[in-house]
């Protein structure tokens, strides 16, 4: 991590490691910075106050090793970063106006997302910053991994069950609500059907029809216009001297009969009279028989013109894009489907209302059944922070889970009451703690002072180690107002956590910083700032020099020193991991 321009730190760079990292320097030389640098990294409130005096903003970048199934990682390119050969560059910049901006994968991206990232990411525990496990929902979640299987197992049949019933819920809901719409649908849809029922509509008929009725609507006019045609071309009985076309034709056939086999042309002229001549018997023919069946009647034609008005009333309602019949015929087919869906819904409510009696009681014993679990284990877990507690200077202090139901008619019955559930069970889940005897057990937020607080989370994350999937833990000074051999109780303790986790801590004790796997020692220069190096990796000679200034306040006291490698031999030797 490197900071720039952030409080005392002029340009320093922090370099952090898996294990345990202890960090420590004189008061005032900025080791509050550290803490400060990676809660902004992570979304923390940006103060420009905080901004060093004389520099337009101040610069934290972080470089996090994530691993390739990493939540974060996948919550990170999510949102347009790019990983870096497997690891993730966050920046966060603060203005000496107070502007904000940061920056993940390269991708400028709002703050919330870098706190969205910090809860998967880092536990904070300090004086006046204590995150996740002070929320309730996250103590259940803790409490649910430390239980394990016992916990696990029926909690995923209940997640299985809860999800059935919020389908069947939801299903149900739906038709209930709706009655009164799916009725009145109904209503329309037997109204529709009954309509084209009555009608028995046949597709194409329509076109027919109206044909038919053009026909008629002109009987008298197509006959006359059919006889006189007939009488041109065959003759008119009424008149034997009038011409008509089949005599002219005749004449001309016989006058080039005569002479046709003297020419091929006349004579192919000859033959093609002869094909119209019997054409044209043809079509007298037809006009006579056309004339003969025109019948004029006024009685079809009303008849047709009355069935045209039905048909065109349902082209009308049912018709489609192209209006015509077969669309009618459809819109019957598919409404006489959807009739029978609509009219078996009351049965399907029937059925729903049994499944959802039935979940909802298995619901409620698998609510049971995790709960009495959870209650198991919340037991162990009190009597293991207990112990660690009566080991970190806090002896009487004694730590509880306070697992709850709320009263809620509308939620399930477990246990005889009907109570509010979700997708976690139907337990309020928090931890209390009771700091002495005869006092009341409250929510640890509320039951511990600011220094107490770091060691009883501290005592919370060295029982869920393992079962917490958060990589790295921040405590600064959770060795406030302890000494001796709490504090080197304090630095064992870090010292376990972090061979499951990143372990970084701020402190002032070198009990606890014997203990550390890389020590880190913040200098200032003689102008009150931090440089590049005034944040340093101690080897082993720098570190009992360190431990020996914190231990007696002098660098190369003989028995400063002394004791300085006794504490490094001692956290060292396996007794204490």
């Amino acid at each position: 991590m490197r900071i720039r321009d952030l409080g005392v730190i002029d340009d320093a760079v922090v370099e952090l490691a898996p294990g345990f990292t202890a960090v420590t320097g004189e008061t005032g030389a900025g080791k509050t910075m550290v803490v400060t640098s990676l809660g902004l990294l992570l979304g923390g409130r940006a103060d420009p106050g905080l901004v060093r005096h004389g520099a337009g903003r101040a610069v934290v970048e972080g470089r996090l090793e994530l691993p390739a199934d990493s939540p974060v990682a996948a919550r990170a390119v999510e949102a347009g970063a790019e990983l870096d050969d497997g690891a993730l560059l966050v920046s966060r910049t603060v203005s000496a106006e107070g502007r904000s901006r940061a920056y993940v994968g390269g991708r400028a991206v709002p703050v919330g997302l870098l706190a969205e990232l910090g809860e998967d990411l880092i536990a904070v525990h300090g004086q006046t910053d204590q995150q996740r496990l002070l929320r309730p929902a996250r103590q259940r979640g803790a409490l649910d991994r430390y239980a394990g299987e016992t916990v696990a197992e029926p909690l995923a049949r209940y997640r299985e069950t809860y999800r059935a019933l919020r389908e069947v819920s939801a299903t149900l809901e739906e038709l209930t609500t709706r009655a009164r719409e799916r009725a009145q649908e109904a209503d329309l849809l037997r109204f529709g059907l009954d309509e084209i029922a009555a009608a028995e509509p046949v597709a194409g008929e329509d076109v027919e029809l109206a044909a038919e009725a053009e026909r008629l609507g002109h009987a008298d006019a197509l006959s006359s216009a059919a006889t006189l045609a007939h009488a041109a071309l065959a003759g008119d009985p009424a008149d034997p001297e009038a011409l008509d076309a089949g005599t002219l034709l005749g004449q001309s056939r016989r006058a080039l009969d005569s002479v046709r086999h003297h020419d091929e042309r006349l004579a192919a002229l000859a033959d093609r009279l002869n094909e119209v001549g019997y054409l044209l018997a043809d079509v007298a023919g037809d006009l006579a028989g056309y004339a003969d069946d025109l019948d004029a009647d006024p009685v079809r034609l009303a008849a047709v013109e009355d069935r045209r008005a039905v048909l065109a009333q349902l082209l009308r309602k049912y018709g489609g894009e192209e209006n015509t019949l077969a669309e009618v015929i459809a819109w019957a087919e598919a409404g006489s489907a959807r009739l029978a869906e609509l009219d078996g819904d009351d049965e399907r409510i029937d059925e729903l209302g049994a499944q959802e009696t039935e979940l909802r009681a298995e619901l409620g014993e698998l609510a049971a059944e995790v709960s009495a679990a959870r209650q198991a284990a919340a037991g162990r877990f009190a009597e293991a922070v207990s112990a660690e507690l009566a080991e970190l200077a806090m002896p009487h202090a004694r730590v509880t889970f306070s697992i709850t139901r709320i009263d809620d008619l509308a939620g399930i019955e477990v246990d005889g009451r009907t109570v509010a559930y979700g997708p976690h069970g139907v337990d309020e889940v928090e931890v209390l703690l009771a700091p002495h005897p005869g006092a009341q057990p409250r929510p640890i937020a509320k039951g511990a002072s600011g220094g107490e607080l770091s060691r009883v989370m501290l005592a919370v994350e060295v029982v869920f180690a393992g079962a917490d999937p958060v990589p790295t833990y921040l405590f600064d000074e959770v060795d406030a107002g302890v000494g001796g051999k709490a504090a080197v109780e304090i630095g064992r303790r870090l010292a376990k956590l972090a061979e499951s986790a990143q372990v970084v801590v701020v402190t002032h004790l070198p009990q606890v910083a014997a203990f550390a796997d890389r020590h880190l020692v913040v200098e200032k220069t003689n102008d009150g700032t931090v440089t590049r190096s005034g944040v340093k990796v101690l080897n082993d000679e720098e570190r009992v020099r360190e431990l020996s200034r914190m231990l007696a306040g002098l660098e190369d006291s003989e028995l400063g020193r002394a004791h300085a490698e006794e504490l490094l031999a001692a956290a060292r030797a396996p007794r204490h991991r």
